[in-house]
């Protein structure tokens, strides 16, 4: 029979056993065993500082979020303040006066000190009240809240369709401004 003074030791023993069997049961069946390495045909570009999925930029202004950017895929420059973004969403908020209004593209880049955003590829711009725009790039310019381009746009809404070249739109007022070579047509039902 074991004496009492050695029972505790050994009971306390056993508990260690059983927490570290444990421990080393969910460390080993975790996903996140090992942190993930570059393989060498993964490595940055020379002006790339980091790259990151899943990013988001925003800006708030009066404690209030005006916009949210979200990119699949962030590479981000410290030097030059620019961060190289692929598969962009951005939505601004609605406001008492105007809906929300959505921008989606293919590419573009982020000028972090201006707060503005060149769109490339595909870029759609679509407003809360069935507006919808369709260019090939477009800038945002954060001082005035503004998009413009100098790109051929087709905007649509309910039963009006019109080509341009050229087009400034406000966020805030949500009115367009179409430059040249309009053509407006009115589709039937």
């Amino acid at each position: 029979m074991l004496s009492p003074v050695y029972i505790r030791p050994l009971l306390a023993l056993l508990v260690l056993a059983a927490i570290i069997s444990i421990a080393a049961v969910v460390l080993q069946n975790s996903p996140h065993g090992s942190a993930p390495v570059l393989s060498a045909n993964q490595q940055l570009p020379r002006n790339i500082d980091v790259s990151l999925k899943k990013a988001r930029f925003s800006e708030i202004q009066d404690g209030l979020v005006v916009w949210e950017l979200v990119a699949e895929r962030v590479d981000y420059d410290k030097g030059g303040d620019t961060a190289y973004l692929s598969d962009i969403r951005m939505e601004f908020q609605s406001t008492k006066s105007h809906g929300a209004v959505t921008v989606t593209a293919d590419k573009g880049e982020y000028f972090g000190a201006a707060k503005n955003v060149r769109l490339n590829g595909h870029v759609q711009v679509a407003t809360e009240d069935g507006a919808s725009f369709g260019t090939a790039s477009i800038v945002y310019t954060g001082a005035n809240a503004r998009f413009s381009t100098a790109d051929p746009v087709t905007f649509r809404q309910q039963k009006l369709q019109l080509t341009a070249v050229g087009m400034d739109l406000g966020v805030k007022t949500q009115q367009a401004r179409f430059l040249s070579s309009i053509d407006a047509s009115i589709i039937p039902n």
